[in-house]
């Protein structure tokens, strides 16, 4: 199911529209799908639908709009009566056109300022794409006054992003029709003035250019009686001395390359695996290390805490690259190798066009380099070759579920959750050791709940140091539940369920389809009974994959064991053959 707002009101299913009734109806949709699961009160549901003035059956006519909607679309939303309004919560399968848009939008600008240009385009594109129109087209007139505003800010946001990563990537002369078209329709937007300027200029066509700036000015004064602003001033000096006449380039001139994120402050444990990554970026010519694990296990963690511990021991700097996208998508090895071939000196404009071209430069340079590169969140050998040092002093640190992705000659690093003594010093480093020390038992629950998984212990923390006044055992009664425990696991953008999903999605169907058969076995069977199923090898590539524990049985991890239990499918799974 799918709920568009950026454009008319519609709930799209598996293609097929279901029909809402009239204004009222799509304006109590579109006003709960935009209150982000938070209540929407009937004082705000009336002013949104009567604009102020509600008739004297307004609580029975909302109710009714509510109504309808739940028995319309109760597979996929749940409409909940609270003190004083109605809160929405949406079915995991759920998407949300506008939900969409902010993300990829955010992942989009991320990547034009780390100047991933390419990728930036790309993805702004697709956040672009979501609209069909004018945001809530066929709502109420008070509900779109209230909200379009700020969607078609956001949009036009996300536009001017897109347009700066295009003329960063030499398109200039593509993009000057578009530009003049949307500098007609948003005159006092100075941000396109200035593109469109650029583009102009860099196709030779600086007299429109400055035609352009001058144009502004006058209507700047007449509409608003005020000069240019600051950027779109400089803008005119840049196209006057020539400066506005290349794409951004050599930003990173003289710079060191220093792209490691920041390191968890309260890393806990790992003595043996940070002294063998020790002894391995010491030498001189060191191999590649993989670290491999179930999810939320702390991979990462550990790749960034042995990062910035021997950031020292490689002075021409450290590279870091995530190589999945926020959408879980892989990221082009392309786009990746630019972003590090900009940081290593190499203007936008002369990046070669071709991935052979561009892994050739970046072993050029890393050959006479001793620089510490970082793969995080690799899945295949093919997204891992191209960034490996052919060569010299340089060393790479890789994360992957699986240590498939290994090449040849790599130290793997295999992490298993923390021990108990562990556990417990991460959950008191987070929640405070006062307060785990005033309820033992409880924080024992805690941590048996969490089966001293370093994403879940962190969640139980951040769970218990975001809520003062809870006592410890509030939170233990409510990790308590089986079937509640991986939903309770989720604290901001830290998810349990999230990164369980996450690998669970890059299985193939037949793997997937043994996971949900797993999740309604017993907890531990012996390898001879899935032999007999003829299953044997899926259970070996699982293991490989960290998703099941092999040995002379093969286990889950008790809260992998307990998300994919909840499958949805899982209840009509078969018995594979």
């Amino acid at each position: 199911m799918e709920f568009q707002i950026l454009g008319p009101v519609r709930a799209v299913d598996g293609g097929a529209e279901d029909a809402l009734r009239g204004a009222k109806q799509r304006t109590v949709l579109a006003a709960l799908l935009l209150s982000g699961g938070r209540v929407v009160s009937d004082e705000q549901l009336a002013d949104r639908l009567w604009e102020g003035h509600p008739p004297t059956t307004a609580s029975a006519q909302i109710y009714t709009y509510v109504s309808r909607l739940r028995k319309q679309l109760s597979d996929h939303l749940t409409i909940t009566r609270m003190t004083a309004g109605y809160q929405m919560e949406l079915g995991e399968l759920v998407l949300c056109d506008h939900v969409q848009f902010g993300r990829l939008s955010r992942e989009g600008v991320k990547a034009l300022h780390e100047e991933r240009f390419a990728e930036a385009a790309a993805v702004l594109r697709r956040s672009l794409g979501l609209w069909r129109g004018r945001a809530l087209d066929d709502a109420t007139t008070r509900l779109i006054a209230l909200e379009r505003p700020r969607l078609e800010e956001a949009r036009m946001t996300a536009l001017e992003a897109r347009i700066e990563a295009d003329l960063a990537l030499g398109r200039h002369r593509q993009l000057t029709a578009e530009l003049a078209g949307l500098v007609a329709a948003h005159p006092l937007r100075e941000r396109l003035r200035i593109q469109l300027m650029a583009a102009l200029y860099r196709s030779d066509r600086q007299a429109e250019a400055i035609a352009t700036y001058h144009e502004a000015r006058t209507l700047l004064a007449e509409e608003l009686g005020v000069d240019p602003g600051a950027e779109l001033a400089e803008a005119y000096q840049q196209l006057l001395t020539g400066a506005l006449g290349s794409p951004r380039a050599g930003v990173w001139s003289g710079v060191i390359p220093a792209m490691l994120p920041r390191k968890v402050g309260d890393f806990v444990g790992r003595e043996t695996q940070l002294a063998a990554m020790a002894a391995r970026l010491r030498t001189k010519a060191p191999e590649p290390i993989v670290i491999t694990g179930m999810p939320g296990v702390g991979k990462t963690a550990l790749a960034l805490q042995a990062s910035h511990a021997h950031a020292a021991d490689f002075p021409d700097g450290q590279l870091f690259a995530e190589l999945h996208s926020v959408a879980d998508q892989p990221r082009r090895a392309g786009d990746v190798l630019g972003g590090f071939l900009v940081a290593l000196g190499i203007p936008q404009q002369d990046l070669p066009a071709g991935l052979d071209e561009r892994i050739q430069l970046y072993r050029s340079l890393l050959a006479t380099k001793r620089m510490l590169i970082v793969l995080d969140d690799a899945e295949t050998p093919e997204q891992v070759t191209p960034f490996l040092p052919a060569s010299g002093q340089s060393a790479a640190i890789i994360t992957a579920q699986t240590p498939g992705v290994a090449p040849a000659g790599a130290r793997m690093i295999s992490l298993g959750p923390l021990t108990p003594h562990e556990a417990r010093v991460l959950l008191a480093a987070i929640a405070g050791e006062r307060r785990l020390h005033a309820e033992p038992e409880a924080t024992a629950a805690i941590l048996h709940y969490c089966g001293n998984l370093p994403l879940a212990l962190r969640i139980a923390g951040t769970r218990l140091l975001s809520n003062p006044h809870w006592r410890v055992a509030d939170l233990a009664q409510r990790l308590a539940p089986a079937h509640r425990r991986v939903d309770e696991l989720t604290a901001g953008n830290l998810s349990v369920r999230q990164r369980l999903q996450r690998g669970y999605a890059r299985l193939n169907t037949t793997h997937q389809s043994v996971v949900r058969w797993l999740s309604q076995s017993e907890a531990a069977v012996q390898r001879d009974e899935y032999i007999a199923l003829n299953v044997a090898r899926i259970i070996d590539d699982l293991a490989e994959r960290n998703v099941v524990n092999a040995g002379p049985q093969y286990t889950m991890h008790e809260l992998t064991y307990l998300w994919a239990h909840n499958l949805e499918e899982a209840a009509a799974v078969p018995a594979p053959r």
